[in-house]
């Protein structure tokens, strides 16, 4: 028995309603609804369904070209004459720097901090005052930092100058070089007229400075013209006289003290309710390790310490060995507060104190630093790990210590005897902590075990100056550097780079007693080594919280 045919009703609503469809499909359909139903019989479809037949042809016509139109732009990746898609270049992506570039005006004390301050103005202009030259040429004399600094830039300076290029134009800052540095050089090549306040006396040299930028200022205006000057009083004045005035930048590491890396995060309390299923742990030798993964990963570093302390919830103590992605895996550490731990006879009274034995009992661990306030035990801890290290563990030959030779009031002048008898003054902080390890240690022996034993432990330790570090290499050697927080960068570089192979260098200073002038909490080599080493796999800090030398000495750094 043959079918019926199709409504005709259905077959007009496809043909004016199917989108997927082809071209050809639409078409066959079209054919087929012609062949199968006569105009008389479209009418009255078209009528139920308000549409006029011209209306539906144009419709199947819009349809149709839609269809194609998809189809077009859907095959255009894979068609040659299709026009390429426009897209934003990296170059478009990165913000341009609009407005007019500034002209700095360099102080001389500037040129000796930092002998490289000519290339890190980036697209700006650089001037310097002829009494700036003169300042350096006085300066150049001597062995101190200073001086060497003055003679550094003087040899910049000769380099930029023999460009062979018009100096009255101005000397590119890139030629010798240094490609961040896009703008130009200036000097003072004429008589610039100013008009100071009379109380402001014209022959010093800080006031003719700021007579050039006044003038500067005028010549160059609507251009910002900017004094750069490590001398407070300096900025005032210029202030004063309505004159842009600024401190060098650009030795900070950190614009505050408190945004120091301190080595340490807290977990939130809900860490295993959230992170529980999903965490993966197993054993190896003494440790546990976990892998972890979540929302806290991308603010781990290597060698960083985490700790839960929650209540109702088991308490963690761990440090990050490897971080692989959205991964990280943390390893338990060794309790060093329980006696049968106790380095050399100590054992850490404290959280942070724990974690700062984890690094330096560590052999992966080359390089450490330790801050703290006064009284938190960073050189008991110090001497007490190289001790055991050096005498039982025989890991490393000897211990060096070595510190910046600041002096807190004034100098007491030249010191008689050797290098180490020079020191000894300088290292009271060593005396002190060596007396209470080698009590500790020979306590039962009487005073013929407590002499050896002084004997033993001062046999193996060496006190050296920083001023005849150049050029040694120190090999398997603990090196323990106090007070590191009156070093500059400079200096800091000077002594890590000492270290040779199997070699540990420990770091120690307070941030909050720095008595290098011209140094600050920001610009210390202490804290530019922190900041610069965090998140190394051989390398670790620990800020110190809590004072453990007396409830005196705790109540005092508080309140005075």
């Amino acid at each position: 028995m043959p079918l019926p045919p199709a409504p005709t009703q259905r077959a007009t609503l496809l043909s004016t309603a199917s989108i997927p469809t082809s071209p050809r499909a639409q078409s066959g359909s079209a054919k087929l609804s012609k062949s199968d139903a006569s105009p008389s019989e479209a009418q009255p479809v078209a009528k139920a369904l308000h549409v006029s037949l011209p209306a539906v042809q144009v419709e199947t016509k819009r349809i149709e070209k839609k269809t194609r139109e998809v189809e077009t732009s859907a095959m255009a990746p894979e068609t040659p004459t299709s026009k390429p898609v426009k897209t934003t270049s990296p170059r478009n992506t990165k913000s341009k720097k609009s407005g007019p570039t500034k002209l700095f005006v360099l102080d001389t004390n500037v040129l000796m901090h930092d002998p490289m301050c000519l290339f890190r103005f980036e697209e700006h202009d650089v001037f310097l005052p002829m009494i700036v030259l003169e300042e350096l040429d006085g300066h150049k004399k001597g062995m101190t930092e200073v001086a060497r600094n003055a003679r550094q830039t003087s040899r910049s300076l000769d380099a930029l100058a023999a460009q062979g290029a018009d100096i009255s134009q101005g000397l590119v800052l890139a030629g010798t070089g240094h490609v961040d540095a896009c703008g130009k050089l200036f000097f003072q090549t004429q008589a610039l007229e100013a008009n100071l306040p009379s109380s402001l006396p014209q022959g010093k040299a800080d006031n003719q400075i700021l007579g050039v930028v006044q003038a500067l200022g005028k010549k160059y205006a609507p251009r910002e013209v900017v004094l750069v000057s490590k001398d407070i009083n300096m900025r005032v004045k210029a202030r004063a006289l309505g004159l842009a005035a600024e401190d060098y930048q650009n030795d900070k590491v950190l614009e505050d003290g408190d945004l120091l890396y301190a080595g340490v995060m807290q977990l939130p309390t809900d860490f295993w309710s959230r992170h529980g299923k999903a965490v993966e742990s197993w054993q190896q030798g003494s440790h546990t390790f976990y892998r972890i993964s979540g929302p806290v990963v991308p603010n781990l570093l290597i060698n960083q310490f985490v700790y839960l302390e929650a209540p109702g919830e088991p308490s963690l103590y761990a440090r990050v060995t490897e971080i692989r992605g959205k991964t990280a895996v943390l390893r338990t550490l060794k309790d060093f507060t329980h006696l049968k731990n106790a380095v050399w006879g100590v054992t850490t009274r404290n959280r942070e104190q724990n974690f700062a034995m984890n690094l330096l009992t560590d052999p992966e661990v080359d390089f450490v630093t330790l801050a703290g306030t006064a009284g938190t035990g960073k050189t008991l801890m110090a001497l007490a790990a190289g001790l055991t290290q050096v005498l039982d563990d025989r890991r490393y030959t000897e211990i060096i210590m070595t510190r910046a030779t600041v002096s807190v009031g004034e100098d007491i002048g030249f010191l008689p005897g050797t290098e180490e008898e020079k020191m000894g003054p300088w290292m009271g902080a060593l005396d002190d902590n060596l007396e209470f390890l080698a009590k500790g240690d020979g306590g039962n022996a009487g005073e013929w075990g407590r002499s050896a034993t002084n004997e033993l432990i001062r046999s193996r330790i060496k006190i050296k100056s920083m001023n005849f570090m150049r050029g040694r290499t120190f090999m398997n050697k603990y090196v323990i550097i106090d007070e590191a927080q009156n070093l500059t960068p400079k200096q800091m570089k000077t002594l890590i780079t000492r270290a040779g192979p199997g070699t540990k260098i420990v770091c120690m200073g307070n941030l909050a007693q720095i008595d290098t002038p011209y140094l600050t909490e920001g610009s210390s080599g202490l804290t530019y080594a922190v900041d610069r080493f965090k998140g190394w796999a051989h390398g670790g800090h620990i800020t110190l919280a809590r004072g453990e030398r007396s409830r005196l000495a705790d109540f005092a750094s508080e309140v005075l």
